[in-house]
């Protein structure tokens, strides 16, 4: 009597685990336990309903589900994945549950409840090379589910898999912010970095801001260097708190190496941990720690700078490596009110605003020839004006006169501090030529930093210049493709079209801006304009409701006050949009 063949059938098989889990079986048994238990039966097992899936089996760490759609299966674990990082989010490094998982398309053999064979096998050898928190599948996926989803997918080419007689070609799916318009960006034609946020260390956690500032000044470091390509620090730290593998970062911000690491400040010491990473591989490069003295910072920042370009470029000359040596200030309770000003700022808030330009005031007070300080001064006369927070424009004008002058006075080889002076200078006071040609000294001295891009794209929109501002911007979103202020950047563009008479572009670009920041003045000021001069009166109108309730003494007769726009012809199509919009004489 022969023996009955198995029965086969063709299924979507998704095998998951957890990346990390034994270390973190290792440090809390217990509470892993109850924690992975917790995420089964909250969210994977309802998004497998849903998803008309069956759970086949759980193995420790891992489980293995069945789907007859391809496409139900994708669908599944990219919510699945998005589910985790939200449940992850306020919990600390350690403690989170981040998945890899691996999909195929294949036959299986079935007994009883339990499913076997190559279909299987591939998709466990799938979850294997997935980066944490990242989906891999299978060209047989691949080609059941392109155009029917709306998701990006990434070829990472054939593959050989263990115990796999074929290779297989795989297929990264995108995250959801590439695929909500962040795409994967092509490597420039030189070394490229991103510094992540240093994790605080610290028995305090309002040391944060310290740590944060240690980062940022190893990111101006490096910036200086014209042979690297660096990313910008808002953009770098949009990855802050959130567990994703350093390959997908590397691919998001399109960079070959990033560098992370951590600061323990403790008393009078301070202690620096470092990491280069290379992201097409994960290999760690270089790792060291540095320690010393409070008053030690800066030469301690000099050290991981250098240990950085020395793995990077091992034949770098000496001189270009001083050049990006630069001590900020003598005084260490000066850079202290410093960096609190700079956590302050970045709180993009009425409040923040205050305390910010408070504490960059105490540090002048303590190193009157602290020119970083003085140009973050003048950003937050900057930031208050362009969110129409309450202030006195002729006063803060005549104010930030001053500041800049100093700013550009003490740091004349110091490109924040000089582009910050200029951007005062062009948007508050109405100094277009002074303001402009500090921004193009500051770009001479440091040309990686995004910024400064986005400040000359302003100056030369309001130049007149709209081809050339545009040029500028573009290069300002590709320094920081993730920018956390990326509404600034959009509002710019909305502007430089709006003046080569592009409306439509320029309504887009608006129209973006405003979506991201509601109340951001010159974006709904564009927005108004742009809608008015193509023909869509009923948003125009709408638009300029919220202007006015933004600032109610906005008038024709206040724009020159209002925007530096020197070319009368510009200035003359604006007012005409406002005016058509419903702005009063």
């Amino acid at each position: 009597m022969s023996e009955q063949a198995p029965q086969r059938r063709l299924a979507a098989i998704l095998a998951a685990d957890v990346a990390g889990y034994s270390r973190m079986m290792q440090a809390d048994e217990a509470g892993t336990l109850t924690a992975l238990k917790s995420r089964r039966s909250d969210i994977l097992q309802p998004l497998v309903s849903k998803h008309y899936g069956r759970l086949v089996k759980v193995m420790g760490d891992g489980v293995l589900v069945e789907f007859a759609s391809a496409v139900n299966a994708v669908a599944c674990s990219v919510e699945l994945q998005e589910a985790m990082d939200n449940a992850n989010a306020s919990l600390a490094e350690d403690r989170r549950i981040i998945l890899r998982i691996g999909l195929n398309l294949g036959d299986v053999m079935v007994e009883g409840s339990d499913i076997y064979g190559d279909g299987v096998n591939i998709a466990s050898r799938l979850e294997a090379l997935a980066d944490p928190g990242s989906v891999f599948v299978s060209r047989t996926v691949y080609n059941h589910v392109r155009g029917k989803l709306k998701l990006g997918f990434d070829d990472l080419g054939d593959q050989q898999l263990k115990n796999i007689a074929e290779p297989v070609r795989i297929y990264r799916v995108q995250s959801l912010s590439e695929a909500r318009g962040h795409p994967m960006l092509a490597l420039p034609d030189k070394p490229s970095i991103a510094v992540l946020p240093f994790q605080n260390m610290s028995v305090d956690p309002e040391q944060e801001y310290f740590a944060d500032g240690i980062v940022e000044e190893i990111i101006t470091a490096l910036s200086r260097m014209r042979w690297l390509f660096v990313i910008a620090r808002n953009s770098s730290f949009t990855y802050k708190g959130r567990a994703v593998g350093v390959k997908q970062i590397g691919r998001e911000l399109g960079v070959r190496y990033l560098l992370e690491g951590s600061v323990r400040k403790a008393g009078n010491k301070i202690r620096i941990t470092g990491q280069l990473i290379d992201c097409a591989t994960s290999a760690h490069l270089w790792a060291d720690r540095f320690e010393g003295a409070l008053g030690d910072i800066f030469d301690l920042q000099d050290q991981v700078t250098a240990s950085v370009v020395g793995a990077i470029a091992p034949k770098l000359e000496q001189a270009e490596i001083e050049r990006s040596r630069r001590k900020p200030t003598e005084s260490l309770d000066a850079y202290d009110y410093y960096l609190r000003g700079m956590a302050a700022f970045n709180r993009w808030t009425p409040e923040g605003n205050i305390e910010a330009l408070s504490m960059f005031q105490r540090a002048i007070e303590l190193d009157p020839q602290f020119a970083s300080a003085y140009g973050f001064a003048v950003r937050c006369y900057n930031q208050r004006k362009a969110n129409g927070w309450p202030s006195d424009r002729r006063r803060d004008a005549l104010e930030v006169a001053k500041l800049a002058q100093r700013a550009a006075e003490l740091g004349k080889d110091d490109a924040v501090a000089l582009a910050l002076a200029g951007i005062g200078l062009v948007w508050v006071v109405g100094d277009l030529e002074q303001g402009a040609a500090l921004i193009e000294r500051a770009l001479t001295l440091n040309p990686n930093w995004a910024w400064a891009w986005l400040f000359s794209g302003w100056a030369q929109m309001w130049l007149g210049e709209p081809e050339v501002a545009i040029e500028r911007l573009v290069r300002a979103m590709r320094l920081s493709p993730q920018e956390s202020q990326m509404f600034g950047m959009e509002a710019a563009m909305a502007w430089a079209h709006f003046f080569a008479g592009r409306y439509q572009e320029a309504m887009s670009w608006a129209e973006k801006a405003v979506r991201e920041q509601s109340n951001y003045f010159p974006a709904l000021s564009i927005l108004a304009g742009s809608c008015s001069m193509a023909g869509r009166e009923a948003e125009a109108r709408s638009t300029l409701e919220s202007l006015r309730r933004l600032d109610p003494d906005l008038r024709i007769s206040t724009l020159g006050e209002a925007f530096p726009i020197r070319r009368p012809e510009h200035f003359a199509r604006f007012a005409q949009a406002l005016q058509k919009a419903g702005l009063p004489d």
